[in-house]
């Protein structure tokens, strides 16, 4: 069992109305564009000055499917994100969160937006 199956809470909201956000979100769309798990995952790698060689051996995937991930072209699990965060000591709930985001984007949903409540 994942770490992600294994916390004792978990729920997932999916609204369509737009949740509130910080300013520090706001920001970062504004510098950025839409924060996705792609550009999180390759923000993470240039920002710890890896190869995707080397990030890619980290996180226990080719380095093909880390440039599909990177590049948008491949989505991520929940589960997968979560673990990865853990892994590389990041907050797992944000991860899963994108992961979770891409899936629902990658869907046509439009509008609908994901947060993770665990407790």
């Amino acid at each position: 069992m994942s770490s992600f199956e294994s916390r004792k809470s978990t729920s997932t909201t999916i609204k369509n109305s737009r949740p509130r956000r910080t300013d520090a979100e706001d920001f970062l769309e504004k510098l950025v564009g839409k924060i996705t798990f792609a550009k999180v995952i390759r923000s993470t790698r240039v920002g710890d000055d890896l190869s995707q060689q080397d990030f890619a051996q980290k996180l226990g995937i080719s380095k093909q499917h880390l440039c599909d991930i990177e590049k948008g072209r491949k989505t991520v699990s929940p589960a997968r994100a979560w673990a990865w965060a853990n892994k590389l000591g990041y907050h797992p709930k944000q991860w899963a969160e994108l992961a979770l985001q891409d899936l629902v984007d990658k869907e046509g949903l439009k509008g609908v937006t994901v947060r993770l409540d665990v407790a």
